[in-house]
């Protein structure tokens, strides 16, 4: 095949392959083997990349950025135990916990509940990053 003053291509027998496309163009002469396996070329790729790379860590500073960004919209937790005694033990740490920050309630009822709504926009995320 061949495009006239640009470009010559043709088949060719090879003695390790069977055959090979000679391009020529330009003076200058480029071989491709059609047959060769796909499987051999990505071995040696794995094998430069065998070579540590450094990873960059992420500073502890800009993650608890993130995690300050997210909002607390709303805090519930209703908790029986099943044992009279561990609710008793537990009434006066959960209205410890309830005078500084709420939603922490013991009954002797039975029930179990625990809401948690959790609130973030991407701009906030955002922000965390860019700003020191």
């Amino acid at each position: 095949m061949q495009l006239k003053g640009l470009a010559r291509a043709s088949v060719e027998k090879d003695t390790e392959e069977i055959i090979r496309i000679r391009l020529r163009t330009f003076f200058r002469d480029f071989y491709f083997y059609p047959l060769k396996k796909i499987g051999v070329a990505k071995t040696k790729k794995l094998e430069k990349s065998t070579v540590k790379k450094r990873r960059k860590k992420v500073p502890v500073r800009k993650i608890l950025r993130v995690l300050k960004s997210f909002k607390i919209k709303r805090f519930f937790v209703d908790i029986d135990t099943g044992n009279c005694i561990s609710n008793a033990k537990l009434y006066p740490v959960f209205s410890f916990f309830n005078y500084y920050h709420g939603g922490f309630h013991i009954n002797f009822e039975g029930r179990k509940q625990f809401v948690l709504l959790i609130q973030n926009r991407p701009i906030h995320i955002i922000k965390s990053f860019i700003n020191p």
